[in-house]
């Protein structure tokens, strides 16, 4: 994707305008959560949209990405369909996994996103998988799979990164750091809080960034997949970032003591969107009225997105046992 643009102020458009899809999308759908008009659980990435949108601006578009239960912004950074993605979350044909995977089970094939997955730490198997697989085909490929600090505590975690070390694979680990595995702190979970250490100890190279800095972020992504075209070998990336709601649903969670309203607001003080967008104002990189443009074309593409998502049928009984069995 970084082909299609030219200059650090056209870069940064393309930063704010993806940020801005997903923070707009992602408030739509925690309202239409909070209505009742979604059922089922989604877990929002708003506060977190640097990470994605750093990582995947540093992709090619036939580059392969791996999600997790916390992933519209990985599909949407990635190039996936606004309109596709509501429908499947709300549970309608026209969705991108035909409304049979919701919020948590999501794909999109034609920009690599291969799939996103409820298990904690469901990506490493697939993503290591297509590493090795591009390796073999002798493509120029790279995957990049994106997972939360608590997946860093199951047992495939080390075992892909061993995999992907031992064999010099074009992977870039991408650590979401947001404090939280569910509602556990890290410092109740982990005898050390610097993740990014695991995977030193594979000799893979490994570094914490600000993940609410999306220019570092992305920054930092380059490198990791020049590195990996140039099959120098996997990358270990810790993005450290903050959700704003809670663990699932569009609340803040600040009612069952998970964390304290002065926390939150430290957080959001440091809004990635904001951030980016001030520091477009002192450096000039605006046009005029250019921002207030984008914030209109986010705001119409969301409500075209939602719309399509209402009107758009539900699967047919009929194909309930479809892509089950075969044939």
């Amino acid at each position: 994707m970084t082909e299609t643009l030219s200059g650090d102020s056209a870069l940064w458009r393309a930063m704010y305008r993806a940020m801005l899809r997903i923070r707009r999308f992602e408030e739509a759908i925690g309202d239409c959560v909070e209505s009742g008009e979604i059922i089922g659980p989604a877990h929002l990435y708003i506060g977190e949209e640097a990470v994605a949108t750093g990582v995947c601006l540093a992709l090619r578009r036939d580059d392969f990405i791996f999600g997790a239960h916390r992933s519209h912004g990985h599909y949407l950074a990635k190039g996936g369909d606004m309109a596709a993605l509501a429908a499947e979350i709300f549970g309608k044909a026209t969705g991108c996994s035909e409304g049979r995977g919701g919020s948590m089970h999501i794909i999109a094939r034609d920009v690599g996103l291969l799939g996103t997955s409820a298990l904690v730490g469901g990506g490493f198997g697939p993503g290591v998988g297509t590493a090795l697989a591009s390796r073999l085909q002798g493509r120029d490929r790279v995957t990049a799979i994106f997972f939360g600090d608590g997946a860093t505590e199951e047992g495939i975690f080390f075992e892909a990164l061993n995999f992907a070390a031992l064999h010099h694979l074009p992977v870039i680990f991408v650590c979401e750091n947001n404090g939280y595995s569910s509602h556990l702190r890290i410092q109740e979970r982990q005898p050390i809080d610097t993740l990014y250490e695991h995977a030193a100890v594979y000799r893979i190279p490994s570094i914490r960034v600000d993940g609410n800095d999306v220019r570092a972020v992305h920054q930092t992504g380059l490198e990791a997949v020049d590195r990996a075209r140039k099959d120098q070998g996997p990358t270990f990336i810790e993005a450290m970032t903050y959700r704003w709601r809670g663990h699932v649903g569009p609340k803040l969670d600040l009612d069952v003591g998970l964390r304290t309203r002065e926390e939150l607001d430290s957080w959001i003080a440091r809004c990635p969107i904001e951030n980016l967008a001030n520091f477009m104002d002192e450096v000039g990189a605006w046009n005029p009225g250019e921002r207030q443009a984008i914030d209109r074309e986010v705001a119409q593409e969301v409500a075209t997105a939602i719309g399509f998502a209402r009107q758009s049928p539900r699967p047919d009984p009929s194909e309930l046992l479809w892509h089950v069995y075969q044939d």
